[in-house]
């Protein structure tokens, strides 16, 4: 592991709490709610995840649930451009109307590809739902349908993003600075 700190906080709690809200507010506006999937992408989309969960309720939308464990970072600081599924879902997804929840948008490789394996298993739609968008490595031409926060191109841990599988649990998002350790 890289020598690094995690000191600055890139986006507080509260403001992601607000932004939870609104994206909610969004999705069931434009969801089918009687034919709902939310898919979380893990590991890093199930503290996102869990809370936009909590507050479909207010909009009587009643999602079913399942995930999806993805890799393509491994131990490293950049995608390594392969995508490899490590747990695939458990749903009949033939005629549902999927949103696939994300902690990131980085390069897009990961949901266009699981856009792509949805749609070919028959799902009805496929949008899309990511905390963080980081246009600044995108490989392949996605846009998310909903997304939290755009970020200018750092490394980022927190709120269930991690290095290598460690900072989960901060409650906000925090910048990782590299250093040598001279």
């Amino acid at each position: 592991m890289r020598a690094h700190d995690v000191k600055e906080i890139l986006i507080e709690k509260s403001a992601i709490a607000r932004r939870v809200d609104e994206l909610v507010d969004d999705i069931a506006a434009t969801a089918e709610p009687r034919n709902l999937i939310v898919i979380g992408i893990l590991k890093g989309s199930f503290m996102f995840l869990a809370d936009l969960m909590r507050s479909f309720h207010r909009h009587e939308v009643h999602p079913r649930i399942d995930f999806l464990t993805l890799s393509s970072y491994g131990a490293d600081t950049v995608s390594s451009g392969t995508v490899n599924i490590i747990h695939d879902i458990r749903e009949d997804i033939r005629g549902a109307d999927i949103l696939l929840v994300d902690d990131i948008l980085d390069t897009g490789r990961t949901l266009a590809l699981t856009k792509e394996i949805m749609l070919g298993r028959g799902a009805r739609s496929v949008r899309t739902c990511v905390l963080l968008d980081k246009k600044a490595h995108r490989a392949v031409e996605l846009e998310a349908d909903h997304a939290g926060f755009v970020i200018d191109d750092h490394f980022v841990v927190g709120y269930g993003l991690d290095y290598d599988n460690l900072y989960r649990e901060l409650p906000h998002i925090a910048k990782v600075s590299f250093h040598d350790d001279a």
